[in-house]
């Protein structure tokens, strides 16, 4: 008996053979909704592979098949979730006496405090100004005021919005010395000694990104 042999083109053999595969292992198949992917499943339930991909009944084409057995999610080449972290800080602007100006010293201080800020969002600046407790308190009132307010127009000229600074001041009431520190208010070595009461105390809150 001769046996006869026709050739038939590869890509159609193996059309075939996948198909009758699929057959054979999903003749009691259950298939997905369309909206859930519409896998191929088999008789338990689990997605049906062939070359680490699923089969799906129609949906979508290969290349959007995955190991995973879904579409490629439209997330997934999305630019990565930002995260926010809460940063906040203070500096502390020492003045001469009776005296309302910067010093050299203050500027420095305040120039590495704006470089700080850099990439903060949010921010809120409160600077609250303090005298010593030589001359009267209502006077000391207005020195405390003035100390504050030459902070904030030095930040405003390095380009702090004017609004994102608030001001307070409190005077002689809040001394950092104690009076048994500094009893004699009339020396140069007490003048010296209350030098922490004569101050400009800064401080920073606001969110950038995490690192």
């Amino acid at each position: 008996m001769r046996s006869t042999f026709t050739k038939i083109p590869a890509t159609l053999a193996i059309a075939c053979a996948v198909a009758l595969g699929v057959f054979s292992a999903t003749a009691n198949a259950q298939v997905r909704d369309i909206n859930e992917t519409a896998l191929l499943l088999d008789t338990l339930g689990a997605p049906i592979m062939s070359s680490g991909l699923c089969w799906h009944t129609g949906y979508g084409p290969a290349p959007l098949w995955t190991a995973g057995c879904h579409a490629e999610s439209p997330m997934a080449a999305a630019a990565p979730l930002q995260v926010y972290e809460k940063v906040a800080f203070d500096a502390n602007i020492l003045f001469d006496s009776n005296k309302s100006a910067l010093r050299p010293a203050g500027r420095d201080t305040l120039d590495a405090f704006v470089s700080r800020m850099s990439g903060l969002e949010s921010q809120s600046v409160t600077a609250v100004g303090y005298a010593d407790r030589m001359g009267t308190g209502a006077s000391n009132q207005i020195l405390s005021e003035e100390r504050a307010n030459a902070v904030k127009s030095y930040l405003v000229s390095k380009g702090v919005p004017a609004d994102r600074v608030k001001t307070s001041a409190w005077g002689e009431t809040r001394p950092s010395t104690a009076a048994a520190e500094c009893k004699d208010a009339s020396n140069r070595k007490n003048v010296a000694c209350m030098q922490p009461d004569r101050h400009v105390s800064i401080e920073i809150s606001g969110t950038r990104l995490a690192k």
